[in-house]
């Protein structure tokens, strides 16, 4: 089985590499630079590497020519704009104040109260200080069983911690979800029958999905089952519930693992030298610890629940493959004390930049109170854009968290955000670096299965389809799903009229990806905003709202022109990447 990712469809805009050297660490005498803002992964590829089809050329830096000077000055007036318009939203003189009122609560920044009405958010910030105990306890018990009872398998990494691994994950799930930790395990032992009775059977795969869609379905359906619906005898089980008995809810997640350990060990009976895994003696690269198998023996029940119930990324990721995760405990990869101290530092900025916007920014209030009477076109839209920006950040902070668990304890789960939510411009792109280990995952167990590049739009609409149900079974994500899938067609149409290769030398080339740009920043605000935000329903008064007015008229013309201006320092910023040999494809 070739899991390797397929030359992809390029995005309308991709900077050319010029003067390439090897990415290297700064040292402390050196002066930072804007790419101390880019989060580094161990994917980033020399931009030596990229597609033939967009051969390399000399692109000197634009940061101080006249037409990036003027950049600047806009970005310089409009951003603090963006910042205040939402902050004024929130003072207590404000009209609509009393409308949303009821949804803040007590802050600790400046006196001021919070909008913690986000419960996705609010149940991981009210529960942060349980997770750094457990984070905390967990690694703690881990260093102790390295230094007290060392290693009697040298040469094979830290396996000898599986055990230990396997036994805090069982009962981690049991303190979470109480006796209800009885099913997952059940759904677990059955979806490892399926791979050991299947192995390299076609009939494997097949069973692999139907099984895991029918409990993913299944579990939405009779919210995580009830031990009483089996029968009244075992009652009495439902009242022993756990810190967090919803179980069904952080399945999702499972399922991810459950289907990897599955195909993974299917593909190791097809592969072509099975006996490539123990010829490996130093620590394999991100694609070969995902594609190289392992041998027979690696794929246990013990090592299963290792993997699929590792504390660290248990609840909500990062997703790492069970080969990855395997081949980090078989040839460990050994993250200094120095990445995790500079990741957590990333964590702590995360973090505090959500407070502030919670603080002083209640628009995630206004938005569920549809508090916005009056509001000019360029409010609303605001209104918009930082709820967009609060789900970004929800997201990551979580996401960053648990990643920081794993790294401290030795495994390097993939980085899930690595743009910032304001800085994309290519649909294909964005989505390559939002969720980035789910996007992984989807592009090596569904995308190239399915065929990959070669039935882009049919393939595109089955994923999006796959992840709105994935997310959750209902019409506003479904709706997203489409949307999405609808929205990336005018990309692949411009990259396939007006190729780079072709036309990429011409002058007007980057001004017409620019326009090209602008557009899809405001199809993706919108299908974003439909999915995650204010549904179908919402978007409909923020168009008629746009569009409907004369107001709206002028603001969405001044809006497109402040958008150009920012997807030219997002094209200049890849170039100065690549410049210094980090190529990515988003």
């Amino acid at each position: 089985m070739n899991t390797q990712e397929p030359a992809d469809t390029l995005p309308i805009y991709s900077p050319t590499p010029t003067n390439v050297h090897p990415p290297s660490i700064m040292s402390s005498k050196q002066r930072m630079t804007v790419l101390d803002l880019t989060v580094s992964t161990t994917t980033d590829k020399p931009s030596g590497t990229t597609n033939p089809r967009n051969p390399p050329s000399s692109s000197p830096s634009r940061w101080r020519t006249p037409e990036f000077c003027l950049y600047f000055v806009v970005l310089v007036v409009v951003l603090p704009i963006m910042a205040w318009i939402p902050i004024s939203l929130s003072l207590e003189s404000h009209p609509n104040y009393p409308f949303y009122q009821s949804k803040l609560s007590s802050g600790w920044l400046f006196g001021r109260k919070m909008d913690n009405s986000d419960a996705q958010y609010r149940s991981f910030r009210g529960n942060l200080s349980y997770l750094i105990g457990a984070a905390s306890l967990y690694l703690l018990l881990k260093f102790l069983r390295r230094r007290l009872i060392p290693s009697s398998s040298i040469g094979e990494g830290v396996l000898y911690t599986i055990p230990l691994n396997a036994l805090i994950s069982l009962v981690v799930v049991f303190v979470l979800h109480g006796a209800s930790a009885l099913k997952l395990l059940a759904i677990l032992s059955l979806n490892y029958t399926i791979a050991k009775q299947c192995k390299g059977s076609k009939l494997g795969p097949l069973l692999t999905w139907l099984f895991n869609g029918a409990v993913l379905f299944a579990n939405e359906l009779n919210h995580g089952y009830r031990f009483g619906a089996i029968s009244p005898s075992l009652g009495y089980l439902d009242d022993i519930e756990g810190l967090y008995p919803r179980w069904h809810v952080i399945f999702n997640i499972t399922m991810l693992r459950l289907i990897s350990f599955n195909m993974d060990y299917h593909w190791s009976h097809s592969h072509q030298d099975r006996t490539l895994a123990n010829r490996v003696q130093t620590a394999p690269s991100d694609k070969q610890r995902q594609e190289i198998p392992h041998p027979d023996g690696v794929y246990s029940y013990v090592n299963y629940i290792a993997y699929a119930l590792y504390p660290p990324l248990y609840i909500a990721g990062p997703i790492l493959t069970f080969n990855d995760f395997m081949w980090q405990l078989r040839r460990p990869i050994n993250p200094g004390a120095s990445d995790v101290r500079n990741y957590f530092v990333r964590f702590l900025v995360s973090f505090f930049t959500m407070e502030f916007i919670l603080h002083f920014m209640y628009v995630v209030a206004i938005k569920d109170r549809k508090a916005w009477i009056g509001d000019t076109p360029l409010q609303i839209s605001m209104i918009g854009f930082w709820n967009l920006m609060v789900v970004w950040l929800k997201l990551l902070i979580p996401w960053r968290f648990f990643r920081l668990w794993a790294l401290a304890d030795g495994i390097v789960a993939p980085e899930n955000m690595v743009r910032c939510m304001a800085n994309n411009y290519s649909t294909l792109g964005f989505w390559r670096s939002w969720h980035r280990s789910y996007n992984l995952w989807i592009i090596r167990y569904i995308y190239i299965p399915l065929g990959g590049s070669k039935n882009v739009i049919l393939n595109t609409v089955l994923v999006f389809t796959f992840v709105a149900l994935w997310h959750d079974l209902t019409f506003r994500l479904l709706a997203w799903g489409w949307l999405v899938s609808l929205f990336i067609v005018p990309e692949l149409l411009a990259t396939y009229l007006l190729p780079k290769s072709k036309f990429g030398k011409n002058a007007w080339y980057r001004h017409v990806c620019a326009i090209g740009a602008v557009a899809n920043v405001l199809l993706m605000m919108a299908a974003n905003l439909v999915g995650f935000v204010i549904g179908t329903d919402g978007i409909k008064f923020f168009v008629s709202q746009l569009l409907g007015t004369r107001e709206g008229h002028q603001f969405l013309v001044v809006a497109c022109a402040c958008i150009f201006v920012g997807v030219q320092l997002m094209f200049e910023y890849r170039e100065e990447e690549m410049r210094h040999g980090i190529y990515r494809r988003c």
